[in-house]
Parts: structure tokens; sequence; C-alpha cells
């Protein structure tokens, strides 16, 4: 058999691994939490959004930084302590500037395309995860603003997405429980919303009766290769133990770069956090004043989900710290006060708060493909658009899988495929 270890068991594994197995590989996920799901792919925003694929690489994004960087509730908060991997990381950041129209119009592309995969796999393995298709719509409270996102939207229209203009007034009609005084917005129909730890969870079971084995509460410390064989070495219980495949498919979030260095790799990963809060909408009254479409404030850099009937999702922000997982007080305090300004029937008694790393790259590109070794494999760094990118860098990752190592040295009828 052609045997594949996948490392983590965030959207980016679990999408890999069901697309691996659609092929008949035999596939073994290591995570080291006891569940899929624990990490970045947990508490995110909620939003599958093509509409969000401009890239950052951007002189605006850089200023707005420098700006803020003295203000703890920033939107985009970068702590002055200087390391290696951050000056390095803005160093490469900065060169990736002249590629910001076509990186932006290349994610829209790949965003589409997931679009299909992710549809069609959820409705095949009757995955309930609160889908919500009723597009998403970005408001602007001021007229420079408002007029970026018009060069955006023609970017973005390149690269096959329809994002159309629309008035206060028709703000209103798309959401009519919003409050306060915008500019204008944009409207996107065809992205939507849903519950990422709910998706990758249930996709995560219809990868195990394809036959993929979920190794749970695994750390890997080790990977290596002498080109034909890949070893992962995982602590458990207190001892190390080792195990060879045929391929390796580092999809590890964060941890990523260092798993890659350790292979002669360099995948230029960053730790970029992201905090959340999820609203219990228990009464009648929270419910009727909760928005139901999705939204994203390009001022303070918040998305709103709502997930089903009883929970509303408000997420974003992006901090610059290194691995700092800390919930900080003066980090949600934004998150809780844009709901009482936009939403001030909704109750915020009830509240969970959350924070993940996001694992960005410096262009914003995911890393998918092949590393030095023909064995080794990619397919992380998909930065705020994880989840919208996830199952087309999925079945890319696989595609390449397939060319490097060829077809799955077994039955694949027994797949389904």
């Amino acid at each position: 058999m052609t045997t594949i270890a996948v490392i983590g068991g965030g959207i980016t594994g679990v999408t890999t691994a069901y697309a691996l197995a659609r092929r008949g590989y035999q596939v073994t996920v290591f995570e080291r939490h006891r569940y899929a799901a624990m990490e970045t792919s947990y508490a995110n925003g909620g939003q599958l959004s093509a509409c969000h694929a401009e890239v950052w690489n951007h002189w605006s994004t850089l200023a707005k930084a420098l700006k803020w960087m003295l203000r703890a509730d920033a939107p985009l908060l970068l702590h002055p302590r200087p390391s290696w991997h951050k000056l390095s990381w803005f160093a490469q950041f900065m060169a990736a500037m002249p590629r910001y129209e076509r990186n932006t119009i290349a994610l829209a592309q790949l965003a589409i395309a997931a679009r299909g995969h992710l549809f069609a796999w959820a409705e095949e393995e009757g995955i309930a995860f609160d889908h919500r298709r009723e597009g998403i719509l970005h408001i602007y409270r001021d007229r420079a603003s408002f007029e970026h996102a018009s060069g955006v939207s023609g970017l973005l229209a390149r690269g096959g997405l329809d994002r159309r203009a629309v008035t206060p007034q028709e703000m209103r009609a798309i959401e009519p429980t919003l409050a306060g005084n915008y500019y204008g917005g944009y409207f996107t129909e065809s992205d939507s919303t849903g519950d990422i730890h709910l998706f990758t969870t249930g996709l995560a079971r219809a990868a195990a009766k394809l036959g993929v084995e979920f190794r749970y509460e695994q750390d890997v410390r080790a990977v290596a290769t002498d080109g034909a064989t890949a070893l992962v070495t995982v602590q458990q219980d207190g001892e190390g133990r080792t195990s060879d495949y045929d391929g390796l498919v580092i999809c590890a979030g964060t941890a990523s770069r260092a798993l890659a260095a350790m292979v002669g790799d360099r995948v230029n990963v960053y730790p970029v956090k992201g905090y959340s809060i999820t609203l219990r909408l228990d009464d009648a009254a929270s419910q009727a004043a909760a928005p139901t479409v999705s939204l994203l404030d390009d001022a303070t850099k918040l998305v709103s989900s709502r997930l089903g009937q009883q929970r509303l999702r408000v997420a974003g922000t992006a901090e610059f710290n290194g691995y700092n997982r800390d919930i900080r007080a003066d980090r949600i305090a934004p998150l809780v006060e844009w709901v009482r300004q936009c939403f001030p029937g909704v109750s915020t008694r009830d509240m969970t708060p959350w924070a993940g790393l996001r694992p960005m790259m410096p262009d914003l590109m995911p890393r998918v493909g092949r590393g030095k070794s023909p064995c080794v494999f990619y397919n992380t760094g998909h930065g705020h658009l994880g989840w919208t990118l996830s199952a087309a860098t999925a079945d890319m990752v696989a595609g390449v899988i397939g060319q490097a190592l060829g077809a799955p040295r077994l039955d694949s009828q027994q797949y389904g495929t």
C-alpha cells in the first residue's frame, strides 16, 4: 500500500487526508490534541469568503501597523519587540508588494474553486455545520476606504468573483438589524458562512470511514527523510516512537515552519493571532436583533457570522506577537463594543472568548506542493483564508502527490473513487 502521513488535524490536515483517501491512499493523521480542529480551526470567523481574498501586501497595511503600534485595542497590532523570525517575515512581506494584484486575483480564483469541492463533500457526507448561503456584506464608514474597495472589486472580478456596490439604503435592506452610519458597502451573494469546527470534525468522521487512521494525542517531535521514505517520530505516554511512510504532508499550521526545517525546507509561516467571541442568543429579543447576513467591517477588521438560531460569532483583528496564545481582555473588549454599537439589541451577557494563531506566509499565498525531498509535501500557510481555500488546496496537493508518487498501490474502488 502507498502510505501517507499527514501532520495536523485542523482544517487543512483533515481536508488533505480526505482528498487523499478518496484517491485510494492509506493515510495516517497525527494530531497532538485529543480531537480534530482544536486550535485555529476551532472558533474562527465562520466565513467562506472569496470576497476577502485581497492580500495584505500593501503600503497602507504597514502604515496602519505603525500608526496603531501603541494602541492595545488596535485592529492590527504589531508588537515592537524584534525577533529574527518577525524581521525576516516582514522583509519578505514587503518584497511581495509588487505581486499584490496578481496574488489577490489568484486567491480569488482559488477560493471560488474551493467552493465546489467543499459544498460537494458536505452534501455527499451529510455534514451539518450551520451553513448559511446568504452572502457577505462589506461595510465602509468613509469614502476613502469605499473607493479602495472599488479597486479591490475590480481585482476580484478578474478572478471571477461578482461583488457589487450597495448604498446605505440597500445595506439596510440586506441586513435590517445593522445600526450606525455608513458611506456604502459591497455585497457578495455567492459567499457563505458556517461553523468550521463542525465541518472539520464531520469531515474527519467521513475520512475515517474511508480508512484514514487518526492518531490523536501524539505530539510530533521530529520528521526526517532519506528521499525515498519519510520518518515521523512522536512522543506519547513519555515514549518516542518512529514510523515510516511513502510520503509526508505537513499541514501543521504555525508549527509547519519548524517541521519544514527538519527536512531542509524553508516555510516562513508566522503566527498572526486573531480573536473571536461567540454569543449565545438565548432570548427572543437577541435572536431578532442579531444579523442573519454575514458582515465584514473594514474599519475595525471584524467579521460576524450567524451560526444557527442561537449563536453569533464575531471575530477578527491581527496581532503580531509570536507564538503567544493568551486571550487578552483589552483585545476582546473591541469585539464586544462592536456588537453593542452595531447590534444594540443583542445581549452580550453570555459570551465565550477565544484566540487562535493564523499560519500566514509573507505573501499571503498558501504553501502547496512539493518540498526538496521527493516524498515531502506541504499544504499550509493559508492565513486568514484557511477554511475558504482548504478544499481546493487539499485537492491540489493530492494531485501533486499522485504525480510524484504515482497511483496508490491498492484497489481504490473500495474507497468509492
